[in-house]
């Protein structure tokens, strides 16, 4: 069962798909939208990741952060990020961390499950009832955006 609206956000600190350390502290002040889904490469994946994508522009100039997160290693993202010209992270979370922390373990994989998070670190809204295709504009509706 996915964690619920008003709960604090765990922290955690990982690689992206460049290597970087990142952390959800270091968004403090902005609003993150942590999605986590299956598997690089695969199609309803895919065209969530697309969704994104293509909605970056609308999520930069509210000043949200995208940030994308499976049991997927750095190789595997690298190459779904370049196939696709993902314009956000994805997280590595190869030892199942976030995926346990964030109560989204379907065993071995992450569920399809989107938080979204404040500046405080709180949770504000959880979609586990995703339409891959349209997802980007659902959450930015769900914001009122």
């Amino acid at each position: 069962m996915a964690l619920s609206v008003g709960t604090q956000a765990p922290n955690f600190t990982t690689k992206d798909t460049n290597g970087n350390t990142v952390s959800l502290s270091d968004f403090k002040g902005k609003t993150v939208v942590l999605y986590f889904y299956p598997k690089d490469d695969t199609s309803g994946c895919t065209k969530q990741a697309c969704s994104f994508r293509d909605a970056q522009s609308q999520y930069q100039s509210k000043d949200i952060v995208v940030l994308g997160v499976s049991a997927d290693d750095q190789v595997s993202h690298q190459a779904f990020t370049q196939k696709y010209n993902l314009n956000f992270p994805l997280l590595v979370d190869t030892e199942k961390n976030l995926i346990h922390a964030y109560d989204v373990d379907g065993g071995g994989y992450a569920k399809r499950v989107t938080y979204v998070i404040d500046g405080e670190g709180k949770i504000i809204n959880v979609d586990s009832s995703v339409n891959t295709t349209t997802h980007a504009e659902d959450v930015l509706k769900s914001l009122g955006l």
